[in-house]
C-alpha cells in the first residue's frame, strides 16, 4: 500500500533516531506541530470515546480522499495521534480500514512503547475515522 507523504517522512524521521529517548522528543515535537482545533471543534460530538485522555477529532472528505484533524489534552497522546493522523491523512475509506495500526508504530519504533491504555485509545481514534469516513 502506497503510503502518505507525511507517513514516509515519519518513517524516515523516527527509523533514523538513534535510541527510545530520541524518538520520545520527537513523539513530543510532532504533536507540537498538530494544528489546533476551534473551540467549536472540540466539543462533545468530536470527542472520542475509548480514551483515558481527552481526544477531539473531525474529519472531512475532499475529492474522495479523507483529511483529519484532532487534539489532546495529552501531549505524549497528541504525538500519538499526529502519527496517526501522518498515516491516514489522504486515504480513502478502503485504504483507511486496512492500515494496522500496531504494524505502523511497530515500524515507527514505537511499538514496545504503547502500552494497553494507549493502544486501546488509538484503535478507538482510528475507528472513529473509519465511522465517520463510513
Amino acid at each position: 500500500m502506497n503510503l502518505p507523504a507525511d507517513a514516509v517522512t515519519a518513517l524516515e524521521t523516527f527509523q533514523a533516531a538513534a535510541g527510545w529517548e530520541q524518538r520520545a522528543r520527537l513523539l513530543m515535537q510532532w504533536g507540537e506541530r498538530l494544528p489546533a482545533l476551534s473551540a467549536e471543534d472540540m466539543c462533545e460530538a468530536n470527542r472520542v470515546h475509548g480514551c483515558e485522555s481527552q481526544v477531539w477529532l473531525v474529519g472531512q472528505l475532499r475529492d474522495g480522499r479523507w483529511q483529519f484533524n484532532a487534539n489532546s489534552d495529552a501531549r505524549l497522546i497528541r504525538g500519538l495521534v499526529a502519527l496517526l493522523l501522518a498515516r491516514v491523512n489522504g486515504l480513502s475509506v478502503a485504504e483507511l480500514q486496512q492500515v494496522d495500526l500496531p504494524d505502523w508504530f511497530n515500524q515507527l519504533g514505537l511499538g514496545r512503547q504503547l502500552s494497553q491504555s494507549r493502544s486501546n485509545g488509538l484503535n478507538a481514534v482510528l475507528k472513529r475515522m473509519t465511522e465517520l469516513a463510513g
